[in-house]
């Protein structure tokens, strides 16, 4: 593997390559984007393709890719600037794209903006939620994780989310009668470390999550575009923003393996099935579903 720095006027953007440019066999690099995740989310999904040319990076502002605009908010736009400035970097032509969560939103913000740059884009559950029917409530409920967080601090953000990830079918009512999460029930610690800055938590990625896709910029770029759910998520707001997501662009939602992280190995707690996840990604890329 070998790691690059791109700097702009930003960001630095870091990235990483497995395997060679141009590639061995002709076919377009895979990459790989999350959000907020930085690459090493992706290390068991990319060692599923040792057969390819694999490409992760850092967002600006997490993990190695370190901003110089003096800002801390995340919006798909810019994220797909930077995923646009990476991929020129490589100089291997388009790739085919892989987005998981807001890296998924990213992704479609990418293929609106600069429709040469992705040959196939798969889109696992972007979390929008001007997809669902129920939006005003769905947005009820990201402030009140928002509000948690503020209140009590990461353990009780946290909980709150995991909460709200958890909850099956619209936002009703019972949702919001619910008792606050308790932080302890999902090993999350209680204790407040003053930090009010987590991307996931706080309102600096809401703008991922209000993203309304462009279905005519879409539809009239170049690229295939398959919108993926996991098989295990049920009626979870990511599941029902994926198939959403895929009802405004004319498609069902593409099933594939486990969950939400359904990439993921034990290394990050709520185990999926990388294995698996993988075989089903080659399907789609190779057109086979």
């Amino acid at each position: 593997m070998d790691t690059h720095t791109l700097p702009t006027p930003d960001a630095d953007l870091v990235y990483d390559v497995r395997g060679p440019l141009p590639t061995a066999d002709g076919r377009p690099p895979l990459m790989l984007i999350g959000q907020p995740m930085d690459a090493t989310g992706f290390r068991a999904l990319a060692a599923q393709f040792p057969d390819r040319t694999v490409v992760t990076y850092d967002p600006r502002g997490l993990g190695r890719s370190v901003r110089k605009d003096g800002r801390d908010d995340h919006t798909p736009q810019t994220q797909a600037a930077d995923v646009h400035a990476v991929i020129g970097a490589l100089g291997a032509g388009p790739v085919e794209l892989f987005g998981s969560s807001g890296g998924a939103v990213t992704a479609l913000a990418l293929v609106a903006a600069y429709p040469g740059d992705v040959t196939t884009l798969v889109a696992h559950e972007p979390p929008l939620i001007p997809a669902l029917p129920d939006a005003p409530a769905a947005e009820r409920a990201r402030q009140a994780v928002t509000d948690a967080y503020h209140a009590k601090g990461w353990g009780a953000g946290m909980a709150a989310f995991m909460a709200l990830g958890a909850w099956q079918g619209e936002f009703t009512d019972a949702y919001f009668a619910q008792p606050p999460a308790d932080p302890a029930a999902f090993g999350m610690p209680a204790g407040d470390d003053g930090n009010r800055d987590d991307p996931l938590l706080s309102d600096r990625s809401w703008p991922v999550s209000s993203y309304r896709p462009d279905p005519a910029a879409l539809a009239a770029a170049p690229t295939r575009v398959v919108i993926a759910v996991g098989e295990e998520s049920g009626d979870t707001f990511t599941a029902r923003t994926a198939r959403g997501t895929a009802a405004l662009l004319g498609q069902e939602a593409t099933v594939f393996p486990s969950h939400h992280g359904g990439f993921l190995d034990a290394e990050f707690g709520y185990a999926g099935q990388p294995e698996a996840f993988g075989a089903k990604l080659r399907e789609v890329l190779a057109g086979a579903a």
